[in-house]
């Protein structure tokens, strides 16, 4: 079957061109994507070659991970339905995770359409959702992870280092627990997009952990750390505001530098959650709090393409420029 998608075929290299992905059997569904997201981080890593599948590093003798399809999150409706799935239909409004390809190094995918998907990746979405908010679905339930996964109580303090969208989301999840929420970035743009309440902090780094500023304005110690810049500076600069039994959540990629030394985390009794991976309830409950209102999606887009035009979307996210941090494809 001839899909388009957008095709990381060198390091540095984007392009929008047709690929084959395999006939769907009993047990898919084939989705004609309407809006897929970007996850700047995670992609720029493979775009850069610095990874060969999901949080592994590329190391030299490794095969080189080219041509991939990028990315791993997209909304659309269905076109097709294998004889085997129950609960989906053609024209449902879906969530899609990854698709099938051939000829790829990766058989897997997310910006293609037609989309070749296994049911158990798919999502129906309710009715009166608004797809686009949906579209980076994985991504936010990382952020979602970051908030719920780890030992809490109303009040406590939670810092949240990086201001990209896995942070601001870690925020809007913290919040909704009722913590005590101290947001530190290094972009005033991105800061103001966490709407709170006055007495939450938002901290605007002046140096590449922002630890000595959070270390002068609070008064207490630190339940929760969260890490979204994936940096062992981080880890340590702020072991000693930590509570004894207090909490370091890791949702960053550290690359091949790799080496917690736990020996120097173990005299506080520090807990380690590892966060970003994803399972098919957490991506339900994720849905869930999006329904309710309780965390927000649309307020951190703040651009999109044709996806004819993924190259300029990358040309921007990799300069920076514009205050770019959410990116949406538009099919």
């Amino acid at each position: 079957m001839k899909s388009k998608a957008v095709v990381f075929t060198e390091p540095g290299v984007v392009s929008y061109q047709e690929v084959e992905c395999p006939d769907p059997g009993p047990g898919d569904v084939v989705i004609k994507v309407t809006h897929s997201w970007i996850s700047n981080g995670t992609e720029g890593s493979f775009l850069r070659g610095e990874r060969i599948e999901g949080d592994v590093a590329y190391r030299p003798g490794d095969p080189w991970p080219f041509p991939l399809v990028a990315g791993y999150q997209k909304v659309g409706r269905i076109s097709w339905v294998g004889a085997e799935v129950e609960g989906l239909a053609i024209g449902d409004s879906v969530f899609a995770v990854m698709s099938r390809l051939k000829g790829m190094f990766d058989r897997n995918g997310g910006h293609v359409s037609p989309s070749v998907c296994s049911a158990s990746q798919v999502f129906k979405l309710p009715d009166g959702v608004d797809p686009v908010a949906c579209s980076g679905l994985v991504l936010t339930q990382v952020g979602y992870n970051c908030g719920m996964r780890p030992r809490i109580e109303p009040g406590q303090t939670a810092v949240v280092v990086g201001d990209g969208m896995v942070g601001l989301w870690a925020a809007q999840a913290l919040l909704a627990r009722d913590a005590y929420v101290v947001l530190v970035g290094r972009h005033a743009d991105r800061l103001a997009r966490f709407q709170t309440e006055e007495r939450h902090l938002k901290i605007k780094a002046k140096t590449p952990t922002g630890a000595m500023q959070v270390r002068e304005m609070l008064e207490g110690p630190v339940e929760v750390l969260v890490d979204t810049v994936g940096s062992l500076d981080i880890l340590n600069a702020y072991l000693p505001m930590i509570r004894r039994g207090g909490t370091i959540v890791s949702a960053g990629f550290y690359g091949t530098t790799d080496r917690i030394p736990l020996q120097h985390f173990r005299n506080q009794e520090v807990s380690f959650d590892l966060v970003s991976g994803m399972t098919r309830e957490r991506l339900e409950e994720t849905l869930e709090f999006l329904v309710a209102g309780r965390m927000d999606t649309l307020s951190l887009i703040t651009h999109h393409f044709p996806v004819e035009k993924a190259a300029e979307a990358w040309d921007l996210i990799r300069s920076r420029r514009d205050n770019v941090l959410g990116v949406v494809l538009d099919w």
